[in-house]
């Protein structure tokens, strides 16, 4: 039987703990929330799953696979954002191995000399972890937690300790929590600083950042370009504010927006309700006995 609930009810952190205390295998899937109109035992709002946001597959308790709703997946996706392919090998490699299962596309990426067997390992690794750290800031949603299902065969799959994932996620929510105070709206735009001087020279900047810089226009807001990088607010939060604490960019308020405030604590947080001990203890029963 497949163990149900809300993030809103038992955090991603929470269910991430008692996997890995379970040692437990199967997939968690976690839902945009549909209301149903009825309430639930306290008077919250009940949700039934919509469309999918993501899915996140355990074996004995690690971390294998992670796969977000609307991200394109694939290895030679997977390979360009890790910078290991350039923008026209992964255009090329996506129309000649289209329907190319991603282990029999590592063997062919290997043999061709384009990557080594190590950086489909980083990439894939890295790939998964960014959608667990991003999925650790979602606060609300259904989830169903499917004892026994595994990607598919063809998938490639890197165990990870989930300990290591959840001491390395909270401290980026910690992060997440200044930048989001340093740069709390994302809608601003960016633009380049009229006298820019000799700031771009000597400059090293990451694939990721030269990705960002090249989108940046006052016609397009922060948002705007996390969405045409495919990347989550903590990375474009952290990208946006190393450019402008170097001076490389500055904010812009997109026309027609209304002004708001750009200092930092102007963001309220909103604290996770606390769960009782009790309940959780409950939890961790009924997953050890799926």
């Amino acid at each position: 039987m497949a163990l149900k609930g809300n993030l809103r009810n038992f955090s991603t952190t929470q269910l991430l703990n008692l996997i890995n205390l379970a040692r437990k295998s199967g997939t968690l899937l976690i839902y945009e929330g549909v209301p149903t109109g009825e309430t639930d035992a306290l008077g919250e709002p009940k949700f039934q799953p919509g469309a999918e946001r993501a899915q996140v597959s355990f074996k004995d308790g690690k971390l294998i696979h992670a796969h977000a709703g609307g991200q394109d997946g694939n290895l030679a996706s997977v390979l360009h954002k890790a910078g290991k392919l350039n923008d026209r090998q992964a255009q090329v490699i996506r129309e000649r191995a289209a329907n190319t299962s991603d282990k029999a596309l590592a063997l062919l990426l290997i043999q061709a000399n384009y990557v080594t067997q190590a950086d489909i390992v980083s990439s894939v690794q890295q790939h998964t972890l960014d959608i667990v750290y991003d999925l650790l800031t979602w606060s609300d949603g259904p989830f169903i937690f499917e004892d026994g299902r595994l990607p598919p065969e063809d998938r490639i799959t890197v165990p990870i300790d989930l300990e290591n994932v959840i001491i390395e996620g909270s401290r980026r929510m910690r992060e997440l929590e200044q930048l989001a105070d340093e740069l709390p709206n994302l809608d601003f735009a960016l633009k380049f600083p009229e006298d820019p001087g000799d700031k771009f020279k000597g400059i090293h900047l990451s694939v990721e950042e030269w990705r960002v810089v090249s989108f940046v226009n006052p016609k397009n807001s922060i948002r705007q370009i996390a969405k045409a990088n495919n990347m989550n607010d903590m990375e474009i939060r952290r990208i946006v504010y190393g450019l402008l604490q170097a001076g490389l960019v500055e904010l812009v308020k997109p026309p027609g927006m209304e002004q708001q405030r750009m200092t930092a604590g102007a963001r309220k947080r909103k604290e996770a309700p606390q769960i009782k001990k009790t309940v959780v203890n409950k939890l961790i029963d009924r997953i050890r006995t799926l």
